[in-house]
């Protein structure tokens, strides 16, 4: 790699630095681009599996199970790789590192793109990073199979009609506690070998020409090796909207010099330039060039196809039968039962007729969120009830409503087909929510409850509260399955609905996962990566960054539902928790019996939490586990502590440390549902 880099000339070395890096021949260096997605599969080229979008991923509570997923996506990203290379194609979206995944915490549930994270909580987050960046990334000592790039580090959460300006201003304490924990996990654990940085300000400075961040924070003390990408566009951001560099010469030297490697939609035109003019060394340039030239390296791309172990994949994995099986077990293990009065669910298959009704029961597009692939078949709601019911059943379908309507819509004309479908039903299940072409990344929208992405309110959209009104009074059986990337203040909904299951945006095999669900085939097991707010009221504004009021963490307001939460179709009883020593060394262990005293076979998902004596934070999960247990079975389930997962912020090292003191311990079923406790002592070193 140095013997390349020194046989490239000034202007050569400038071209590779784009997301769109030319071929240079007489040095036999392909021609790449850098830019590729994966968010919950290979995306936006063409074929490939679709798995549930990642806030339903963090409902699984199942970071081995993410890490399975990557591993298919990988392969799957390596065999169209492979096909792309075999045909002479070097484009966007063609290439093996992938700008995912969003691992920014969904600290207010009004964020668009808070779909795309792995929910509210920093452990949650990271842990789910970690296991999705292993299995992306590969085991091989030689070569990555794909590159991931963690992103958007590191104080981004919108609002997204600003997030090309706004100034993230958090306390100290928050931006270690809350925003940089999940990036240092997957630099460190994940071995993640690319980090984008944010086009927002934090502190004042651009987060892509912010040394404290990129260099101080990410190389100095994370001991990060790999390379740094911008946000697409970010340097135009600088010199247009941000004002903090005034031109694209000046703004490339600064992100540059602040450690940037790899420019999405930047300007090579201005890296000469701005060596001429003294804002930048050769020798910084040289740096950007060698970390590129060495993840090419790492990724095979100049050697032969036999030394790398993944150049073999066959393009028949693409969304084979298998992928598509497993993109339905983690849209079952997504699914979170928010509510089942008397025990209406699961519906018995010998119903006669179901009225299937709701805007988002048979759209095909819905399930796959953003950033997604093109799998051969989605499954919507409607076709995975048909499935499961074959022709034993009669259902009957109407949409009824729209997701969102912004004309007058009337009650007796508009609602008519959908009353006149449910009324010789014996039960109902509405399948409503919202859909990723109102919340997602800087969209055209603003209409009442959305803009630009956001949401400016927490309600479903009153049309399907007006027709669920309207349905209600017929007196039958309703189940409501919502399908949405973030958080509803559904009160009237909780107290009127006999049923509510979130299916969130569950990729290409949802509406059979959903299916499943509904009629037994599958016991519900997803709980909440986010909570449930009752009111907007109830949390701070929107564009304010400190957490306080905001998550299960800082919120002392009561909820609708709380993080964690999530039923079951079974029961689980909790006992005999035993811990190794009352006082925390370098490690605790601790133990716990859970026995499945309910119906059926069953998958609990026990959380530990913390509370440390002086800290802020109300609540801290520290680790979790999915487990499956047979009806009457019992299980010992065993969860270590070590101490550095008990770091808080230390005002004298401006940084995280291990603090002396009591801690209160809690194991339950959500963050609220707390079944057995106990406490131990850190002791100071």
């Amino acid at each position: 790699m140095r013997d390349l880099l020194s046989r490239m000339t000034l202007e050569e070395k400038a071209s590779q630095i784009n997301n769109t890096s030319p071929a240079i021949d007489r040095l036999k260096i392909p021609a790449y681009n850098w830019w590729n997605e994966a968010l919950h599969g290979v995306a936006r080229a063409g074929l490939a599996t679709s798995f549930p979008q990642p806030i339903g991923l963090a409902a699984t509570f199942n970071d081995s199970a993410i890490y399975k997923m990557g591993v298919i996506i990988s392969d799957e990203a390596r065999a169209k790789y492979q096909q792309f290379v075999r045909e002479g194609k070097h484009d966007l979206y063609e290439g093996l590192t992938f700008y995912s995944p969003n691992i920014n915490i969904f600290r207010d549930p009004r964020w668009g793109r808070g779909h795309e994270t792995y929910g509210e909580d920093p452990y949650l987050t990271g842990t789910m990073g970690v296991a999705f960046v292993k299995g992306m990334q590969g085991d091989d000592p030689n070569y990555f199979k794909t590159i991931c790039t963690a992103k958007h580090f590191a104080v981004h959460s919108g609002p997204e009609p600003t997030r090309h300006v706004f100034d993230a201003e958090p306390s100290k304490e928050d931006l270690w506690e809350t925003y940089l924990p999940a990036f240092k996990m997957l630099a460190q654990q994940g071995k993640v070998y690319s980090f984008m940085c944010a086009y927002n300000k934090l502190y004042g400075e651009p987060c892509c020409s912010n040394p404290f961040l990129l260099s101080d924070i990410l190389r100095k003390q994370w001991g990060f090796k790999g390379f740094i990408a911008t946000d697409c566009g970010a340097v135009y951001d600088m010199f247009v909207l941000q004002h903090t560099a005034k031109d694209s010469v000046e703004g490339m030297a600064k992100a540059i010099r602040a450690g940037v490697d790899n420019h999405c939609l930047g300007y090579v035109s201005a890296v000469i330039p701005a060596i001429q003019k003294g804002l930048l060394k050769e020798s910084e340039l040289d740096t950007a060039v060698a970390r590129c030239l060495r993840a090419r390296f790492k990724l095979g791309m100049f050697d032969s196809d036999k030394t790398n172990p993944y150049a073999s994949i066959p393009y028949s994995v693409v969304n084979n039968k298998a992928h598509q099986q497993y993109a339905l077990e983690l849209a079952r293990q997504s699914i979170v039962l928010l509510k089942n009065k008397n025990n209406i669910l699961p519906l018995s298959k010998n119903i006669k007729i179901i009225a299937v009704i709701g805007p988002n029961a048979d759209d095909a597009e819905v399930p796959l969120g953003n950033y997604n692939g093109e799998p051969a078949h989605v499954v919507t709601v409607l076709e995975g009830i048909k499935n499961v019911l074959g022709a034993q059943a009669k259902v009957v379908y109407q949409k009824g409503c729209y997701v969102i309507d912004t004309a007058n819509y009337n009650r007796e004309t508009d609602f008519k087909p959908a009353i006149t479908a449910a009324a010789g039903a014996d039960a109902i299940v509405f399948v409503g929510g919202i859909s990723p072409r109102l919340e997602g990344e800087q969209l055209g929208v603003n209409i009442a409850g959305f803009n630009g992405g956001d949401k400016t309110d927490l309600e479903l959209p009153a049309v399907q509260t007006a027709l669920l009104k309207e349905l209600k009074k017929m007196g039958k059986p309703i189940i409501m399955v919502l399908m949405n990337g973030s958080a509803l203040s559904i009160n009237w909904e909780n107290e009127n609905i006999d049923a509510i299951v979130e299916g969130w945006y569950g990729g290409e095999a949802a509406g059979q996962a959903i299916a499943d669900v509904l009629f037994g085939n599958y016991d519900p097991s997803g709980r909440l990566p986010v909570t449930f707010y009752k009111s907007i009221n109830d949390i701070p504004a929107f564009d304010d960054y400190s957490m306080k009021g905001k998550t299960y963490r800082y919120c002392d307001k009561p909820v609708l539902y709380p993080f964690g939460y999530g039923l079951s179709y079974t029961k689980f009883k909790y006992s005999n928790l035993k811990l190794s020593s009352p006082i925390l060394d370098d490690q605790l262990k601790l133990s716990v019996i859970v026995t499945n005293t309910g119906g059926g076979d069953g998958d609990e998902v026990l959380q530990l939490y913390i509370h440390q004596e002086g800290q802020r934070a109300i609540k801290e999960l520290k680790s979790y586990q999915r487990v499956h247990i047979k009806n009457g079975e019992s299980k010992r389930v065993t969860f270590i502590l070590k101490r550095d997962d008990l770091l808080h912020y230390n005002a004298e090292k401006n940084g995280l440390a291990v603090l002396p003191g009591k801690v209160t311990l809690m194991i339950g079923a959500s963050s609220k549902d707390i079944k057995l406790g106990s406490y131990f002592l850190i002791k100071k070193k």
